[in-house]
């Protein structure tokens, strides 16, 4: 019965991207969906905390790009300075913070420089996977356009079909395996 509930979930995603889909951009409804769509995979095959929260968190990123083009489109202007990274942490924050207590991995990090233990330069910290993965997507996702043009540079203009969207997922797929196999 759950495998069918997942199975639903991850189609209806996908059908829900596909027919909202508009033409491709940088961050377009697709890469959007596309990692909503394997962060409920990754979630549904028992993925550890820190691998879904590189999808999480690329998902948020990528949905505040997605907006903030959107309003520029639509208005065909900026409302205040910096209003791309403000819609990106915005939609990143408000992604991620309302799923941070469902995901309760954490690592030690012992910082232990000197002072007596339980000052602040001689204490464990705990640290959340889920959150830590969260922000390397959306820092993944934030570099891939830059990485892709940096990429086109080399090649002398010449670029792959979907060299941005392949970039991001093989970024974030080695991400989330590494999470995986490390933590």
């Amino acid at each position: 019965m759950e495998a069918k509930k997942g199975k639903k979930l991850i189609a209806s995603v996908i059908g829900s991207g596909i027919a909202l889909a508009q033409p491709a951009l940088a961050h377009c409804p697709l890469c959007t969906v596309g990692a909503a769509a394997a962060a409920a995979g990754a979630a549904y095959f028992g993925v550890s905390d820190g691998a879904i929260g590189v999808f999480i968190g690329a998902f948020g990123a990528s949905m505040g790009y997605w907006i903030s083009r959107v309003v520029k489109r639509k208005y065909n202007r900026s409302f205040f300075p910096l209003q791309t990274p403000a819609f990106i942490l915005g939609s990143f924050l408000l992604t991620v913070i309302p799923i941070l207590p469902i995901f309760k991995g954490f690592v030690p990090l012992p910082l232990l420089l000197f002072g007596e233990y339980g000052s602040f330069f001689n204490r464990t910290y705990l640290l959340n996977t889920f959150f830590i993965g969260s922000v390397i997507g959306a820092v993944i996702t934030s570099l891939t356009p830059w990485l892709s043009s940096k990429i086109t540079l080399l090649r002398k203009g010449k670029f792959v079909p979907f060299q941005g969207i392949i970039l991001t997922f093989v970024l974030l797929l080695a991400a989330g395996v590494l999470f995986e196999v490390l933590l």
